[in-house]
């Protein structure tokens, strides 16, 4: 299982309200996340792989994992070809 770790030396992050911005450093591209992308986001914490953090999501909406599996893996493909993720 590779955990996944956000590359905190790659981008800068803010809350604001309920959303969070993260910029990357790199690229300079800004990221609003809200809602489900913010929960992903906030999962990353590097103790969880995928798998994991597709489990814990599910119980946090009452959604079976395999509804939201795709999207999830989705959305951390984004971060990572943003470069926001590091190997684990």
């Amino acid at each position: 299982m590779e955990l996944l770790v956000k590359a905190r030396d790659r981008f800068s992050e803010t809350e604001i309200d309920t959303e969070i911005v993260v910029m990357s450093l790199g690229s300079g591209d800004f990221f609003s996340l809200t809602g489900t992308a913010r929960a992903i986001w906030e999962l990353i914490d590097g103790t969880r792989g995928k798998d994991a953090l597709v489990t814990d999501l599910a119980a946090s909406y009452c959604i079976a994992e395999d509804e939201i599996e795709g999207e999830v893996g989705a959305f951390l493909d984004q971060l990572g070809r943003a470069g926001l993720l590091a190997s684990g």
